[in-house]
């Protein structure tokens, strides 16, 4: 009941665990891993945020 069918679809469920994302003065969206702070990746093909990703405030 708690399940998400269909299983085996590859999709994710749920939220994107130890990432967020915060928007650059630019107004793209850059991703960072929140165990060593680093950034990893910046949307830059458009201005939409990251999907499942957690904003920062």
């Amino acid at each position: 009941m708690a399940t998400n069918p269909p299983k085996g679809d590859n999709h994710r469920n749920g939220a994107v665990k130890s990432r967020s994302q915060t928007k650059t003065p630019s107004g793209n969206y850059v991703k960072r891993n929140t165990d060593t702070g680093r950034f990893m990746d910046v949307k830059t093909t458009d201005k939409t945020p990251f999907k499942g990703v957690r904003k920062e405030k």
